[in-house]
């Protein structure tokens, strides 16, 4: 490292005090030094040759009064006139010597009280100048000679010669020196008192912010805010710190243009937000004292928050997850999550949030990394602890920021004891829904027993009167017979369908099978009731994720509602139209059912209430109103919707719209 390079270095280690200190001193120092240096040599320059003048005229005096002298050789006045020269007033401390020489060179007079050296003669005019000058040496000191020539008409008769002291003239120029230094450090003093002052006026109120800087650059926010005299401030006269629910008035509501209210009152006058008067460095620290209380007092607000919905996060009732946007992993999660999925919390933070329900949870997760924005609900989720157990959520999600990284906040809700409440529910409903169907079950199981009891009896009697049965007609018999026997079981097989506890676990379902199997339970029932059913099933439906069971309930309880329509309308011996028209399809994405009755239809004031619990336009005693509120349940519980299109008078149609396996992503079963 150049030495350059080591100044540089600890220059920079210095404080802004002594830099500035240092800095305008050698400013000053070198102004200074270059003013004198200039000036020096000017006045020197300028002292110097006054001082050869006053020579020159002294040796031209001496010249135009001594040629006469010279020609009358008249050497006494000659000595006179230089002696007088040489002492007038001032000039015996400036002359040293006054000599006079013919044109030969020969002394003719001087004032020297010895003999005159040889070297002063050395000084010789050249020819054609009137005058000269040299540097000359008279014993220990060093003289100016001046030699000017003294002539008579156009001829040169002689040479006076003139010795000026330098040490008078160094003397005078020492006495100038000492003035110019005097006044340097005159300038040096009163540069170091005013940039100490002034370095340590701008470099304390610098200090202090820095000191502030550095505390809160630590999470010190509870250090005094004094960056002056008369600072005396305590937090606790300030509402808005006091309490955080009320805003700070010259912060949040300054900007409204509006004055104080009188929760704000003792505000208007703030005793905190105010500017002191002053230059720059008074108002840099007025705008950082202040931001520092802004930041103090909405950091306090923060915390507050903070602590309130941690815990909130930690203490609510439901597991709370926040899931990382871009890998799907578990950020964190509440205390509750352990509790209800059966991992620890070690194991949950990293988790992928996929492995908690890998049939709908992927949903979620695209919702938001496809863009999405906004909360979004999703009802009846199927989730699994740890070990594999299956159970329901509702979850609801969010966006956030957490950590600099986008993310996901969900909150699960375990619905497994609501699902199996409305299971038990719709349970009840199938077993009172079987009790109305007994009557036409019944009459469906007796007609293939009184075909099994009229071939049995046949054979049977062909025996006993021990007559041949012919090979084709015993073949008939018995295959009419075991045609009955699967006939009865597959109704049986129906009603036990019908009526057993639906799953957890979805299947997918061809939507014309249920309406199949309702009708083979109810068709007869529905006939002897003199109500036709036409049925308009769309062959290669698209499947649909639900249970086939309470797909039939849902059926049953709208052909059922359709019958009473119909009742209300008509009489199974009166004639009238008396039809029930049940249609299924595809519809881009959807997959449907219509149920169309020819009733007559409901009143528009109704049409908002039918799917209520307990709603219904019957009389007292004959019935309950829970069958369309169970069917509107199933259908939303499979991501469905209902729509009514019912005219008083003209019948009403339910349609009822399901989303396909493969639109929902799951093909398969």
């Amino acid at each position: 490292m150049t030495f350059k390079e080591r100044m540089a270095a600890r220059f920079t280690r210095i404080g802004l005090r002594e830099k500035l200190l240092f800095s305008m001193l050698a400013a000053v120092l070198f102004i200074s030094v270059a003013i004198a240096l200039v000036s020096r040599w000017i006045l020197v320059s300028s002292l110097t040759n006054e001082l050869e003048m006053r020579g020159f005229a002294i040796a031209h005096s001496v010249a135009e009064r001594g040629g006469s002298y010279i020609l009358d050789n008249d050497i006494p006045k000659l000595l006179v006139l230089i002696f007088d020269e040489a002492r007038l007033r001032q000039r015996k401390d400036l002359v040293a010597y006054i000599f006079i020489e013919d044109q030969a060179g020969n002394i003719l007079a001087h004032t020297l009280t010895h003999h005159l050296p040889d070297n002063l003669r050395a000084n010789t005019l050249p020819p054609g100048r009137p005058d000269a000058i040299k540097l000359m040496e008279l014993g220990n000191q060093e003289v100016y000679d001046l030699a000017a020539a003294i002539n008579e008409g156009l001829y040169r008769i002689g040479t006076v010669h003139v010795g000026l002291n330098k040490r008078h003239i160094d003397s005078l120029v020492g006495k100038l020196r000492v003035a110019f230094l005097g006044f340097i450090s005159a300038v040096v003093i009163i540069t170091v008192i005013l940039s100490s002052w002034l370095s340590k006026y701008i470099t304390k109120p610098v200090s202090d912010l820095t000191r502030l800087s550095d505390e809160i650059s630590r999470g010190n926010f509870d250090i005094p805010l004094k960056l002056g005299s008369g600072e005396d401030w305590d937090s606790a006269e300030c509402p808005a710190f006091t309490n955080t629910d009320l805003p700070c008035w010259h912060f949040d509501q300054s900007r409204s243009g509006q004055t104080p209210a009188e929760t704000h009152r003792k505000c208007a006058d703030c005793a905190f937000y105010r500017k002191h008067q002053g230059d720059e460095v008074v108002q840099l620290g007025d705008s950082f004292r202040n931001m520092v209380w802004s930041i103090k007092l909405y950091r306090r607000r923060l915390r507050e928050s903070e602590e309130k919905y941690r815990s909130l996060f930690d203490s609510g009732p439901d597991p709370i997850f926040v899931v990382d946007c871009a890998s799907g992993t578990i950020r964190d999660a509440n205390p509750r999550t352990t509790e209800l999925y059966g991992y620890p919390r070690n194991q949950l933070l990293g988790m992928p949030f996929l492995d908690l329900g890998p049939e709908h949870n992927p949903a979620c997760l695209d919702f938001f990394t496809e863009g999405g924005g906004g909360c979004i609900y999703y009802p009846k989720r199927l989730h699994y602890k740890n070990g594999g157990e299956p159970f329901f959520v509702n979850m609801h999600a969010c966006p956030i920021s957490y950590r600099g990284k986008q993310a996901i906040i969900i909150a699960v809700t375990d619905i497994t004891e609501l699902i199996e409440k409305d299971a038990q529910l719709i349970q009840a409903a199938k077993m009172k829904s079987l009790g109305e169907m007994s009557a036409g079950v019944a009459h469906e199981i007796n007609q293939p027993l009184n075909a099994i009891k009229v071939g049995s009896e046949f054979l049977s009697m062909m025996r006993e009167e021990d007559l041949e049965i012919p090979k084709e007609h015993f073949e008939e018999v018995v295959n009419e017979i075991s045609a009955q026997v699967d006939r009865a079981a597959e109704i049986i097989d129906t009603l036990r369908s019908f009526g057993r506890k639906s799953d957890l676990m979805e299947e997918s379902v061809d939507l014309n099978q249920p309406v199949r199997a309702v009708l083979s339970m109810v068709r007869r029932q529905f006939e002897l009731d003199n109500i036709r059913f036409e049925l308009k099933l769309a062959e290669g439906l698209s499947p649909v994720r639900a249970h086939s069971n309470r797909l039939q309930q849902v059926i049953f309880n709208l052909v059922t509602n359709a019958r009473d329509a119909i009742n209300d309308v008509s009489h199974a011996d009166g004639g009238g139209d008396r039809r029930i028209i049940i249609r299924t399809g595809n519809d881009e994405s959807m997959v449907f059912i219509e149920v169309k009755d020819t009733g007559g239809g409901i009143d528009e004031k109704d049409q908002q209430k039918i799917f209520e619990p307990f709603f219904t336009t019957k009389e007292a005693g004959q019935g309950m109103g829970l069958g369309l509120a169970i069917t509107y349940g199933i259908i939303k519980d499979y991501g469905g919707e209902i729509r009514i299109d019912s005219t008083k008078g003209q019948g009403t149609v339910f349609r009822m719209e399901f989303p396909a396996a493969t639109a929902r992503g799951e093909s398969k079963a």
